[in-house]
């Protein structure tokens, strides 16, 4: 939005003109202004006159002679312009005057008479952008040799400000004034809004949808004559980025620019029956727009309509069919109040965005409409020299409740870090136009033009505002607040622990399509399969929320092989989102991490492919480093390979999945090769208490394998466990490196072969003493599990 200095001034007499200073002003009471354009005349040497004759030239058809009273003598100037007669006034450049771009105005012979100087158009002069002829000024206009520029709202300074959406009373040039008296504790005039009425007016107003609708106002005007506006008025819309049109409509412009109240001009004798009906639109209804675009309407769509057809849409832009003309002699005007939220989605849905719609989706004041549209009849009646109707029409349905808020005496204090006594806080809400009663607390009545402030916290930002932010001081926050909560330190531990063990973390879109989440071969009832839809999706292949993260980082080392990277190990944290019983969606936060191709070769492991073995290691790395006592118990995981994967448990509860990505699976993600992947839930991943500092024993391990004999359905999870229990404290280490079938085993059976590492922390192990150790293994081994030590 721009807003002219000169026209701010209109209505607060501000105690500095400098727009610097003012800008920082404006800034600091939460106006952003982005730039600022000092505006002045371009021209030199340009004076009003008056035409006092206009003759054929005697040489030449398409040019005239027209006889000029510059304040001196009589002038002939030559001019190939005819939207003039005798007695219009204009802007002569004299010889000698210099015109925008460098242009400087001599004497010159036109086929036999010499035009001293030239009279002007609006681009000539750099006023506008109408070259079609010349500038004619209104009557009374100034006297004659009266210096033209002297006549001009200029200099001036227009400041270009960006609104927050929650401040609808700052999007006009009144609502600035109105902050800026604040600001400086200066008086605020209202525009004039008097005149007299003639007559009374038949129009009749129905608001079928009161929900939408809540105030409608309509006034005539009657015998105007439609014209181009006066300069002024044109010059004010053209520094605001308005292009004039006509005297009416240019009335309705700057109306809405100087109260920030949308209004709408209707040619009444367009309108059947002189009714108007606010309604809710018919499903595939037509209306031509003003753009001259026809529009199918929704039954969600708002118009003002007329008895049998929609003249408009409410909130947002008037339809043609009724639409001001050359010929338009009654005006009805327009001003209501509109349901913020629908006029914005209506906007949307058509893909207009206009001013109107700019000031209605942000809350425009509900009271505003009746001194609106006083201001607009008696600008319409004076400059299209016609008369105000009576009969004001001013249906309000729904009058607003009163807004009051307590404010307690200390909140200013305790939310901004200083002491401002009770008396400044009540004068700065005064200032702004809010009501304020009684102490401790103080009950505030919000002006209807700030629907924004509804809570205590919002009056102590308008104090803050007034007082002056630079007015508080900084200081740092003591005491013991703040601190990461349990969770977020798990997160960052994750984060570091999934660095350190190679891998490197992606953040993926949410959004997913379905076959994404198909293509990883889930049970039919598993719940991920039944994702929740976007209603407004990017595109078809991102249609849904993702029910898991594994889709988006199977999509990462597809890109990664794509891009002649075949190795890559990735890890995401983030929300997952799962059908609830609520109305949202559950969104528990989740870890999981992928990788394929070749591992790093490092000091302790040789360089190879990627295997059950580097998922399994990782979920220990992480569980180890976070604490967690877990173990990992083999099962035939949906979309993972049926022998190489398992759950991670702790105290009887899955936390998590991991193993081998099912080969049919990878293929469909154009992986070649092992897959190892892991999913956990991350709320599930808190660091334990820290692991105890153990002094290194000096003394020699023993080493032994032992191989057994086992049941198909044995997991190697209960074999461990079993070892683990029975070995006793000296027991270090133990590890799985063969399991074997085929061969002399049974159909039903297998080998799984152990590595035990045992050492004491006080003497040397001597055979002796581990050798009973194993034979209470080998006894538990086959009481609980079935099996027996193979060799013996």
């Amino acid at each position: 939005m721009k807003a002219s200095l000169r026209w701010i001034l209109e209505y607060v007499e501000l105690p500095t003109r400098d727009p610097e200073e003012l800008g920082e002003v404006l800034s600091n009471l939460g106006v952003e202004v982005e730039g600022i354009e000092t505006i002045e005349t371009q021209f030199t040497g340009v004076v009003v006159a008056k035409v006092l004759d206009v003759n054929p030239h005697p040489n030449a058809d398409k040019v005239r002679v027209a006889t000029l009273d510059a304040g001196g003598d009589p002038i002939e100037v030559v001019c190939g312009a005819w939207n003039f007669e005798a007695g219009a006034t204009v802007a002569y450049a004299t010889v000698g005057a210099m015109l925008p771009g460098g242009f400087e105005v001599g004497a010159k012979e036109i086929r036999g008479v010499v035009s001293p100087g030239m009279i002007c158009s609006e681009v000539e002069l750099g006023l506008g952008d109408e070259s079609d002829g010349i500038l004619v000024l209104e009557d009374g206009y100034a006297d004659a040799g009266t210096e033209f520029a002297s006549t001009l709202p200029y200099p001036d300074a227009v400041f270009d400000v960006s609104i927050t959406p929650n401040r609808p009373d700052a999007m006009s040039i009144h609502g600035i004034a109105r902050d800026l008296g604040a600001f400086f504790d200066l008086p605020v005039t209202v525009p004039e809004t008097s005149f007299d009425e003639d007559g009374s007016s038949n129009a009749v107003v129905r608001i079928e949808a009161p929900d939408r609708c809540t105030r409608f106002t309509a006034r005539e005007v009657k015998d105007v004559t439609v014209a181009p506006a006066p300069l002024w008025l044109r010059l004010r819309l053209r520094d605001a980025g308005v292009r004039p049109i006509s005297n009416v409509v240019d009335v309705s412009n700057y109306v809405m620019l100087e109260f920030g109240q949308p209004l709408h001009a209707f040619d009444l004798d367009r309108i059947t029956d002189e009714t108007i009906v606010v309604r809710l639109a018919e499903d595939g209804e037509k209306l031509t727009t003003l753009d001259e675009v026809e529009r199918t309407l929704t039954a969600d769509d708002l118009v003002i309509a007329g008895v049998d057809e929609p003249l408009g849409l409410a909130g947002i832009m008037g339809g043609g069919d009724s639409e001001v003309s050359d010929t338009t002699t009654r005006v009805l005007i327009e001003v209501a109040h509109f349901e913020p939220t629908r006029v914005l989605m209506s906007g949307k849905r058509h893909a207009l965005r206009t001013e109107a719609v700019a000031r209605f989706e942000r809350g425009v004041d509900p009271e505003l409409p009746p001194v609106a549209s006083a201001r607009a009849a008696m600008l319409t009646a004076m400059l299209g020299e016609g008369r105000v109707v009576g009969g004001f029409v001013d249906e309000h349905p729904r009058p607003p409740e009163p807004v009051i808020v307590d404010l307690p005496d200390h909140e200013a204090e305790r939310l901004l870090g200083v002491e401002i006594a009770v008396d400044q806080q009540v004068g700065y809400l005064t200032r702004l136009g809010f009501g304020v009663d009684g102490t401790n607390p103080m009950r505030v009545t919000v002006p209807t033009y700030r629907p924004d402030v509804t809570r205590p916290a919002d009056l102590v930002e308008e104090i803050a505002r007034i007082h002056g932010y630079n007015e508080i001081p900084s200081r740092l926050v003591i005491g013991r607040g703040g601190g990461l909560n349990e969770q977020q330190r798990a997160v960052r531990a994750v984060r570091s622990i999934m660095a350190g063990a190679g891998f490197y973390e992606i953040m993926s879109f949410d959004f997913l399509g379905l076959a994404e989440i198909q293509s990883l071969r889930l049970d039919e009832d598993d719940p991920r399969l039944d994702p929740v839809r976007i209603r407004n999706p990017l595109n078809e292949e991102q249609e849904y929320l993702r029910t898991t993260l594994l889709p988006g980082l199977l999509a990462g080392l597809r890109r990664s092989t794509q891009r002649n990277r075949p190795n890559a190990a990735l890890f995401e944290m983030g929300s997952v989102f799962l059908r609830g019983d609520a109305s949202l969606p559950d969104q528990p936060e989740h870890l999981a991490f992928a990788a394929t191709g070749a591992r790093s070769e490092s000091p302790l492991d040789a360089a190879g492919d990627y295997s059950v073995e580097d998922a399994l290691g990782t979920v220990e790395v992480l569980l180890g480093s976070l604490g967690i006592d877990a173990t990992i118990k083999q099962r035939s995981v949906a979309g993972l390979h049926p022998g190489r994967s398992g759950s991670v448990m702790t105290d009887g509860t899955e936390i998590g999945v991991v193993g081998e990505l099912d080969p049919d699976v990878s293929d469909s993600w154009d992986l070649n090769g092992r897959v190892i992947v892991g999913e956990f839930d991350l709320a599930l991943l808190a660091p334990g208490p820290p692991v105890p500092f153990v002094v290194p024993s000096p003394y020699p391990p023993v080493v032994f394998d032992l191989a057994f004999d086992l049941p198909n359905k044995a997991a190697t999870a209960d074999l461990l466990a079993a070892v683990e229990a029975t070995a006793g404290g000296d027991l270090e280490r133990i590890v799985v490196f063969d399991v074997f079938r085929g061969g002399p085993l049974a159909v039903d059976r297998k080998s799984v072969a152990v590595r035990l590492t045992m050492r004491s922390a006080e003497r040397t192990l001597s055979d002796e003493e581990v050798a009973p150790v194993l034979s209470r293994i080998a006894e538990r081994v086959s009481d609980e599990l079935g099996g027996s030590l193979r060799g013996g």
